[in-house]
């Protein structure tokens, strides 16, 4: 059985794939960041324990190596690395920086160009002729395109062409893996992943990225200003692409088996979600009554809603949103029906990502108490 090489490991959805996996006996190398007074393996092997709840996880198939992204060889040994890259391989490339604001612009461009960029030299290098590269990229390298967003590639453009810079700088990574296609004969592929949330089946929820970010952020006012009536900047019809971790995990895991895998995948939801089903269940879970509404200037608001606001500088963006994505080359590799997130296994989540985030308030209470 081939060797999965996976980077950035121990984020939500490589967890999870790594999970699922090992759960199907493949051989998987985790490459992880040293961090603090955690070793790698102590970071890969908490975040499994994490997802599936404290449950028992066979690791015997798992190898976790520390490496440094930007590094020559990622500061790993020519020998180890020969060994990690021995036989045919999938190399997944999961590592980025999430940040979005023009503060954060180097830092988001060092790791997510110069990181792919030297991944793609390392799997050059080491990896043989048979081995695939997989830059794991966003939906939302779409930027502020009208009409349908193909899966094909497009043209680096300005930052005006974008939402913000983490946008800008998945399609620019995305050229970067093109160029090696067309000058380097690599195996490459993109795969764009649309809003990932908790899972469609149990509703179990480990992020607080996007919508959970929101829905944590009233959860904090709702606590501290209980009974309050918000008014929040958004279009109650307009949608969120959202798909579930064990969703995107099924499509991974598909591209694993399947020999032939078209170059670029769009990872997304057919159907979305309206942003008024998500604040309708925020409403019901919590003592606190959102508005959205579409116009509505600062000097309108009061102390609460500015606080929003503010929380609100990296979901702004996306409130307004009613894209639509192109999934021919999906559709040839996922076979299956589809499970799609909806507006009841969204609540669902909600109430999850809530109810965690109240058992968490409880025990440091409990904690400082005793």
């Amino acid at each position: 059985m081939k060797t999965i090489i996976i980077n950035g490991a121990n984020g939500y959805v490589a967890s999870n794939f790594i999970n699922k996996l090992l759960s199907k006996n493949y051989n998987v190398i985790a490459l992880v960041r040293a961090k603090h007074k955690y070793s790698p393996y102590e970071r890969m092997e908490g975040t499994l324990s994490e997802i599936n709840d404290g449950r028992y996880v066979n690791i015997e198939k798992l190898k976790v190596y520390s490496y440094s992204l930007l590094d020559e060889d990622f500061s790993l040994p020519e020998k180890q690395l020969k060994d990690i890259f021995c036989g045919d391989v999938d190399y997944f490339h999961f590592a980025a920086s999430l940040k979005y604001d023009l503060k954060s612009k180097d830092e988001i461009f060092r790791t997510n160009l110069g990181g792919v960029e030297n991944s793609l030299n390392v799997f050059s290098k080491y990896a043989n002729g048979s081995s695939r590269f997989f830059f794991i990229s966003t939906a939302y390298s779409c930027g502020n395109i009208s009409g349908l967003f193909e899966e094909k590639f497009y043209e680096n453009e300005d930052i005006s062409g974008f939402r913000n810079y983490y946008e800008q700088s998945k399609r620019f990574a995305e050229n970067i893996v093109k160029k090696h296609i067309e000058t380097n004969h690599l195996k490459g592929h993109v795969l764009r992943l649309s809003q990932v949330v908790g899972n469609n089946k149990t509703g179990v929820t480990k992020t607080d990225y996007g919508i959970f970010d929101f829905a944590k952020r009233i959860y904090i006012l709702a606590n501290r200003y209980p009974n309050k009536t918000v008014k929040v900047q958004v279009d109650p019809d307009s949608t969120q692409n959202l798909i579930a971790v064990d969703t995107i995990v099924g499509y991974l895991t598909r591209t694993v088996e399947v020999k032939k895998v078209p170059v670029i995948m769009n990872f997304i939801a057919k159907n979305s979600v309206k942003n008024i089903h998500i604040i309708n269940g925020v409403n019901k879970l919590l003592p606190i009554t959102i508005i959205p509404t579409q116009n509505i200037n600062r000097t309108d608001m009061d102390a609460l809603e500015r606080v929003v606001a503010v929380g609100m500088s990296f979901t702004v963006g996306y409130i307004k949103t009613r894209l639509l994505f192109d999934t021919k080359n999906l559709d040839k590799v996922i076979l299956s029906g589809r499970n799609e997130a909806n507006k009841h296994t969204v609540f669902k989540m909600l109430k999850y990502f809530i109810d965690n985030l109240s058992e968490k308030k409880k025990s440091n209470v409990l904690t400082r108490t005793y």
